[in-house]
């Protein structure tokens, strides 16, 4: 790790296979926590090269528990975090009322590190366990539509960081890596990232992959579809830049996304969502989401007709029923 950190230092960027071997280092434990601060310090005060972005993918994808859903179209709805603006889990509630539109969603997720609540958070606070038991999560798809993979227990190699990360409180090379190595291997994408040169970047890493990917910033910081202001998304055929008006929505401001104190208040806001209880502000910016990843999957749809199919699974009650099925089946 010394030679690989003086590198560094020194401005030069690994290879993709060093960058491949590095990480499967880290998760044979070869490293102490001291080290890995040291290397995730690193990519903190200069970008990831997509060479290594691409080598660190491979090495977690190569040594991670395969999940085979036996080639149904699925899609997964994440944001990379670190975005320090602590909102309430709005990604993941999208996942419920994609999934509650009748379409497949495998939810790759993990606990906050650079936020309080992060998908496992909630996901754990309805009721659910987490397993890597793929007949339970053939089920959980096969019943609910979504099936929920906890990070850590498919990639060692987070697991060996997770204390690093927490301790640290912010983001880290590990918050760019987590989209792009979900278990289940989603053929089609929504992903939020906190800046624009993060929207390039995943471009070039997805255009390599064949995934049908959009890539979405809100240009005000967020990592998801926020609609305190205007947002960008990037699709394979386009980018384009929305405003809230352009969806028939009304801007809110960053407190009315605020996803609370605690991981209770968080997924009472959660709750909330599919109790058709929550603000506009709070509901609207899930349903933004939502639709956003349904045109993914459906590209010949218009956003409209995509919104109004995610506002249905909500008000119908579907993706609440969708909700209460899977903490049932996980449970």
């Amino acid at each position: 790790m010394k030679e690989i950190l003086y590198l560094l230092f020194e401005h030069q960027y690994l290879t993709r296979e060093d960058a491949q071997k590095l990480l499967k280092e880290i998760a044979e434990g070869k490293y102490n926590e001291a080290q890995i601060s040291s290397l995730i310090t690193v990519f903190l005060m200069r970008s990831i090269s997509v060479d290594e972005l691409l080598g660190f993918r491979e090495a977690l994808l190569e040594m991670s528990l395969k999940v085979d859903f036996e080639g149904i179209p699925l899609i997964d709805i994440v944001g990379t975090g670190g975005d320090g603006k602590q909102t309430f889990n709005i990604s993941t509630a999208a996942c419920f009322v994609v999934a509650g539109a009748g379409y497949r969603v495998a939810k790759h997720g993990n606990y906050g590190a650079s936020t309080i609540s992060g998908a496992s958070n909630v996901i754990e606070q309805m009721g659910a366990k987490f397993t890597t038991d793929i007949d339970r999560l053939r089920k959980s798809m096969d019943t609910c539509g979504i099936a929920y993979l906890h990070a850590p227990l498919f990639n060692p190699a987070l697991k060996a960081v997770a204390p690093v990360r927490k301790n640290l409180g912010i983001r880290t090379f590990f918050n760019v890596l987590g989209p792009l190595v979900n278990p289940a291997r989603p053929n089609h994408q929504l992903l939020g990232v906190y800046s624009l040169p993060m929207l390039r970047l995943y471009n070039y890493v997805y255009e390599a992959s064949g995934i049908r990917f959009g890539v979405v910033h809100s240009l005000d910081g967020y990592d998801e579809i926020s609609l305190t202001g205007d947002f960008k998304i990037a699709l394979p055929e386009r980018e384009k830049i929305y405003s809230p008006e352009m969806l028939d929505m009304q801007r809110c401001e960053p407190s009315d996304l605020y996803g609370g104190d605690t991981v209770e208040q968080s997924a009472t806001i959660f709750k909330n969502i599919f109790d058709c209880t929550a603000t506009k502000a709070q509901t609207n910016s899930v349903l933004a989401n939502a639709a956003f990843a349904i045109q993914i999957l459906c590209p010949e749809k218009s956003i409209s007709d995509c919104l109004e199919e995610a506002s249905h699974s909500l008000v119908s009650g579907k993706a609440l029923k969708t909700l209460k099925k899977f903490v049932e089946v996980n449970g």
